[in-house]
């Protein structure tokens, strides 16, 4: 008898794989403060993590790649991704001898409220992923069973050999004809913005699905920058005709675009966002509804928005949907502790994509 996941059965037959760091999330209890707490809360969440486990939970075919310490902490991160439905199976279990500082990364949230916001603490030098090395590795057996690979641009912050690696993966990937999505995702923690605009830019011919406009170089003139990078002036919460402009020089640039989308985000206070987004897909851009909602915990929004849009585009939905569905899972995220949206019941995206809160009986 064959056995298998029986949430895949619902699953559009596109197999999924993402590569990044895993780490341990540690949080004060109650909101409170790093400072005061006699008490954390654990958790193991990443960017790339949050997606692989946000489209398992419904029902897509998703793998994660990464290297985790051969230990019991290594082995609680991947138990996690595990009994979310992620398959781990490529995941490396380093030892001492392969990664010697031989550490799982971790992170503090300090978890905001009201006017006060939340913060982040990184404790993730030296993680087995960033020493592991990658240069005997077969890509290409890594990937070749998969239709959609996604990366970020926190990975190749992490060290020259993770930045070598994404590099050499998204080739890869497109020499073996995987759609690539690609999130920049700024970390300031880890390099500066000229090192991640420089860096991701790089990433950008490989790329079919742009989550975000930011960090990259989008030179008014390639042989002379001192005129300026088409995104300068463009303000945090654009109108319609600014963001279609952004999106149309990209395009321009990097004809190998299919879609580039991003949220934005309006800030009332710590306990209080609104969201909408904008997609320039099959040559038009796309405005989203907006949405307002109290915060129960906010990492990983960008990232929910990141698996609705590939989930949406991989179940074939017409653009606004996409796109209205990509926000939807990004507010619904804000109502779930932990780092990843887990919600297992597309149903439930919808209804809220399409403003209904009737509870469902």
């Amino acid at each position: 008898m064959e056995h298998g996941n029986p949430l895949l059965k619902k699953n559009s037959g596109k197999k999924f794989i993402t590569m990044g760091e895993i780490m341990l999330r540690l949080t004060p209890p109650n909101y409170d403060k790093i400072r005061m707490t006699n008490s954390f809360e654990a958790s193991y969440g990443g960017s790339e993590a949050n997606i692989a486990l946000a489209l398992a939970s419904l029902g897509v075919d998703a793998t994660f790649f990464t290297v985790v310490p051969n230990n019991s902490l290594g082995k609680s991160a991947i138990r996690s991704l595990r009994s979310g439905d992620v398959h781990c199976t490529p995941v490396i279990l380093s030892t001492p001898e392969q990664t010697p500082t031989h550490r799982l990364g971790t992170y503090y949230l300090e978890t905001g409220f009201g006017i006060r916001a939340s913060k982040v603490i990184y404790d993730r030098k030296h993680s087995a992923l960033t020493e592991y090395d990658f240069s005997g590795y077969d890509l290409k057996d890594l990937l070749c069973e998969f239709d959609w690979l996604h990366l970020s641009g926190i990975t190749p912050a992490l060290s020259p050999s993770c930045a070598d690696l994404i590099l050499d993966m998204l080739r890869t990937a497109k020499e073996l004809g995987l759609t690539v999505s690609f999130d920049g995702n700024f970390r300031s923690a880890l390099w500066t913005w000229e090192e991640a605009r420089d860096y991701c830019t790089r990433c950008l011919p490989y790329v079919d699905v742009l989550l975000g406009i930011e960090p990259y170089h989008l030179w008014k003139d390639e042989e002379d920058h001192s005129r300026g990078d088409w995104k300068d002036g463009v303000p945090l919460q654009p109108d319609y005709e600014q963001q279609d402009e952004v999106f149309q020089q990209f395009v321009r640039r990097y004809p190998n675009l299919k879609c580039i989308a991003r949220h934005v985000r309006y800030a009332h206070s710590g306990s209080e966002n609104s969201l909408k987004a904008f997609m320039w897909y099959e040559g038009h851009t796309f405005e989203s509804k907006q949405f307002t909602f109290t915060i129960l915990d906010r990492v990983g929004g960008g990232d929910a928005f990141a698996s609705g849009l590939i989930y949406a585009m991989m179940k074939g939905d017409k653009p606004m949907d996409i796109l209205n569905f990509a926000v939807a899972s990004s507010v619904i995220k804000h109502t779930i502790h932990g780092d990843a949206n887990i919600t297992d019941d597309a149903s439930a995206i919808r209804n809220l994509m399409n403003m209904n809160y009737d509870i469902k009986r």
